[in-house]
């Protein structure tokens, strides 16, 4: 008996064409989170003296995470999972002019929010996180739309679910830390941040992440789809993982809960990895370059954050181990995965837009510009190595953390530049591709 064939999704995008997005609209959102990414790292180097002891309140470095997480992290998500969910889920796309509306509200939302955490102005906070709120609600809504209308791929779509629900999570958390911060609490102070830290890094971004996977490293690499059961599998493991995780972080039975939320993580780690793994070696393309090894670094220091989380569990310093953990997993997980993803879908998706209506359309490498790729990634594992030595070298050497957390700003810094080099170019060459054209809905 001939076994099934298998849906190859190397060329899930070519056939699309009716639900690509214009240009303009995914880019914009890719463009803010490489400018924002730039800005963290500004507000890394205005915050350094505080770096060492910083305990999590405002602050530039307080600043400096969210504008990795919100503007960076979030930002690159909510471009990428509105272009790409209605193309893998075959299905239109949804009004074009509420994602331009959710653009003009997220983005200066971000910056104000960011803005007041940095000067530590709480008012100026609670304006910027009413407009983040509300874009997040409208992204909500628009994901929403498209998971109730999907057509296959049932793994990408429970992973978009359980984003969904985070996101809502994420939401009723922010609005906890920002009554705590008015004077106002409506959640315990340990409760609200550690809902705050597990609905964003793990269930927003974490499952759109794993998710999202599913579609692009087929896509990169040439090879089939993966097993969908198998996704499904890995899927509800880490939904379960975060359920259980945020069950501790109220306080029930937090060492059980604790534990079993990273075995059941590991679980859902080690499926992803075997997919991956597969998918990789039954592609046509094996080998992507510097975006291949950053996403390696990404899954590497994922495994890294539940060996952390497990030694904070049995009692390792939490100040120390638990500022490693949000490196391991803020920067080196998701950043990481991040940038490796953008290195080959943006020259991707800007190949696809600059061919239409033209015969000999620019290949994605013909618009990139290698060499600040090179040096991003340098670049972005040092910056993250030296953030490591100041959070290590913190409770005994304050001026030598000090140093070290400048130092990482400086360098992260270099390597944002960079990257916004790449995307400048891109751009650049874009426009020329296509005469000009393609100007951004208002």
């Amino acid at each position: 008996m001939k076994p099934p064939t298998r849906r190859l999704a190397g060329g899930f995008l070519a056939g699309a064409g009716s639900r690509l997005l214009p240009a303009s609209l995914p880019l914009r959102f890719f463009g803010a989170g490489v400018v924002f990414h730039a800005g963290a790292w500004l507000a890394l180097l205005a915050g350094a003296a505080d770096w060492p002891g910083w305990h999590g309140g405002l602050g530039w470095p307080l600043a400096a995470l969210h504008l990795i997480t919100l503007g960076t992290l979030l930002c690159c998500a909510i471009g990428a999972s509105l272009q790409l969910l209605p193309v893998a889920t075959r299905q239109p796309v949804r009004s074009q002019r509420l994602m331009a509306a959710l653009w003009w509200a997220y983005v200066p939302g971000v910056a104000l929010l960011a803005l007041g955490m940095g000067r530590a102005e709480p008012y100026w906070m609670a304006t910027g996180a009413a407009a983040v709120l509300a874009a997040l609600a409208l992204f909500g809504a628009l994901l929403g739309m498209n998971l109730r209308g999907a057509r296959g791929m049932p793994g990408v779509v429970l992973h978009g679910w359980g984003a969904l629900l985070a996101l809502a999570l994420l939401g009723l958390s922010a609005v906890a830390l920002v009554g705590l911060w008015l004077g106002r609490p409506l959640l315990d102070t340990g409760a609200a941040r550690g809902l705050h830290l597990l609905a964003g890094a793990f269930g927003v971004m974490g499952l759109l992440v794993f998710g999202l996977a599913y579609v692009l490293l087929p896509m990169f690499a040439l090879a089939p789809v993966p097993d969908e059961r198998r996704q499904l599998a890995s899927g509800a493991a880490a939904i379960v993982a975060i359920a259980l995780a945020m069950g501790a972080a109220f306080g029930a039975a937090p060492t059980a809960l604790r534990l079993a939320a990273i075995g059941a993580g590991t679980l859902a780690l080690v499926l992803h990895l075997q997919l991956m793994r597969q998918t990789l070696s039954a592609g046509m393309r094996r080998d992507f370059g510097r975006a291949l090894v950053l996403m390696r670094i990404g899954w590497s220091s994922l495994a890294l954050a539940l060996l952390l989380a497990l030694a904070l569990v049995l009692g390792a310093p939490a100040e120390t181990f638990g500022r490693l953990f949000g490196i391991a997993v803020i920067g080196g997980w998701l950043l990481s995965f991040l940038f490796g993803v953008l290195q080959r879908i943006l020259p991707f998706l800007a190949s696809m837009h600059a061919a239409r209506g033209q015969k000999r359309p620019p290949t994605p490498s013909a618009l990139t510009l290698d060499r600040p790729l090179a040096w991003h990634l340098v670049c972005h594992v040092t910056a993250l190595g030296l953030l490591a030595a100041a959070t290590l070298g913190a409770p005994a050497a304050l001026a030598l953390a000090t140093a070290l957390a400048t130092a990482a700003a400086l360098v992260g810094l270099a390597g944002a530049l960079c990257f916004g080099i790449f995307f400048a170019v891109l751009m650049r060459r874009l426009q020329q591709a296509r005469g000009g054209g393609n100007r951004p809905p208002n």
